[in-house]
């Protein structure tokens, strides 16, 4: 297969969709948590029934994993309230190894995920992401 340039990888079916999906995925763990879910939801909701396969694969990773982040956060403030509440010694601790492990995972992820939507490459998130469909490009390619 020959290396695609910019332009062929643009004209791909669902190139922007997918590529717009995996930024919003990462804006809303960095940059505008809520914000950017609620705009990667309205995507979702209105773009995923029409969707290529390119885009609707990124789209259905995005919201998994983004629904999976979601409950991790909620699970550790849950945690963080049954240690002694936000002014307890364990908050710290909680809060740290939070984020240097989940919340750094599903950032590399997500980044990952970017990388492979800007190759026009349909990726599954590990753990948290859906299973892909067989029609996904460069699914199973080496």
């Amino acid at each position: 297969m020959q290396p695609s340039t910019d332009k062929d990888i643009v004209r791909i079916p669902g190139y922007a969709l997918a590529v717009t999906a995996e930024v919003l995925y990462v804006v809303n763990l960095l940059l505008l948590p809520g914000l950017a879910f609620l705009l990667l939801g309205f995507l979702y909701l209105t773009k995923r029934q029409t969707a290529p396969p390119l885009a609707a694969s990124h789209l259905d990773q995005t919201i998994s994993a983004s629904l999976w982040a979601g409950v991790l956060l909620v699970l550790v403030n849950l945690l963080i309230l049954l240690l002694g509440g936000y002014n307890g010694a364990w908050t710290w601790v909680i809060l740290i190894i939070w984020f240097t492990s989940c919340h750094a995972t599903l950032v590399m992820f997500g980044v990952i995920g970017l990388s492979k939507a800007m190759a026009a490459r349909c990726w599954r998130y590990p753990l948290v992401g859906r299973p892909l469909p067989a029609d996904c490009p460069g699914f199973g390619e080496r």
